[in-house]
């Protein structure tokens, strides 16, 4: 007899998780995720898991700490029901960002949060569009990578008249990997921006790498936080002769003066994924465009469970 699995939800992104259990054809299972008096958080499985397999959606994103801390209890709570197996499926992996020591008596917190991670319970971590590859490498558990490309690309070539016009922006020197494999599939040009950063939240644009004179420029990164990188490498698109610009980007974190960044920049529309929802601010911004990738959350589900491969998804 094959053995069930359960898909079950934080409080970060519930709608994604309910999008997902749509996909897949079953309910969102049952689990009380709330807070004591004092703000610690209790958790209460609702349904029995004893020999099934478990996936856990919840994205780190704001208020992280509260949502981290979410995510490692109901692990805890599984692993103490005794699940077969729990996987942590993290749309968003907070404190990606600190994956290596740039200065002395800094911390990795990324490679910490792999620990706890593993030290909860987990099993197996899914995530997508991480903002460092190697953070994979921190984990000694299985690590699913996935892409938003799929539902980027698609979006493009139904918006994208012409792709000989289009130029496909790298805002840093970090994203120019991805930036290639869009223009690639897209059959757009590539460019770049060469961005120095004086502290952190803070950058400021030197120089451009390609030509986009004329032509329409997609600015291409893995998210949105206060919006000064997307917003600084528009207006230098925009004085070397960009017709227009757009911006995609998987996980809109959107902190602090990112709207207001956003809605006086040269920026047309922001193509974002739902892997952190939007507040109210943001969704009353009417540049941004949300897809969803919960299509692919739940494939990749579906293959952990039957044990298919999940690379050919990114084919």
């Amino acid at each position: 007899m094959s053995r069930d699995f359960k898909v079950f939800s934080g409080n970060s992104n519930p709608k994604l998780a309910r999008d997902i259990c749509a996909y897949l054809g079953r309910p969102l299972s049952a689990a009380s995720v709330d807070r004591f008096s004092d703000g610690e958080t209790s958790v209460e499985i609702g349904e029995n898991v004893r020999g099934v397999e478990c996936f856990v959606v919840q994205s780190t994103c704001t208020p992280t700490n509260d949502h981290l801390m979410e995510l490692l209890v109901m692990i805890d709570a599984l692993k103490r029901a005794s699940a077969a197996s729990i996987t942590a499926v993290i749309p968003y992996y907070g404190y990606a960002r600190q994956d290596r020591k740039v200065a002395p008596r800094t911390p990795i917190t990324a490679k910490l949060v792999a620990d706890l991670l593993t030290a909860a319970g987990a099993n197996r971590v899914v995530s997508m569009d991480m903002h460092a590859g190697q953070i994979q490498g921190f984990f000694n558990i299985p690590f699913d990578h996935l892409y938003a490309a799929p539902v980027f690309v698609e979006y493009m070539k139904q918006t994208v008249e012409d792709p000989e016009q289009v130029v496909i922006v790298s805002p840093d020197a970090g994203g120019v990997e991805r930036a290639r494999a869009y223009s690639k599939r897209l059959g757009a040009s590539l460019a770049i921006v060469d961005k120095r950063r004086a502290r952190a939240n803070v950058a400021e644009v030197m120089n451009l790498i390609g030509d986009v004179e004329g032509k329409h420029a997609i600015l291409l990164d893995d998210m949105i936080d206060t919006a000064g990188t997307l917003t600084n490498a528009a207006r230098a698109l925009m004085e070397k002769g960009a017709a227009r610009v757009s911006a995609y980007a998987v996980h809109p974190v959107l902190s602090g003066p990112a709207i207001e960044r956003l809605e006086d920049s040269p920026i047309d529309r922001v193509v974002v994924t739902d892997t952190i929802p939007l507040r109210e601010e943001a969704r009353a911004c009417a540049k941004i465009q949300v897809l969803s990738v919960a299509h692919l959350f739940g494939e990749a589900i579906r293959r952990i469970h039957s044990a298919d491969s999940l690379s050919s998804l990114f084919i």
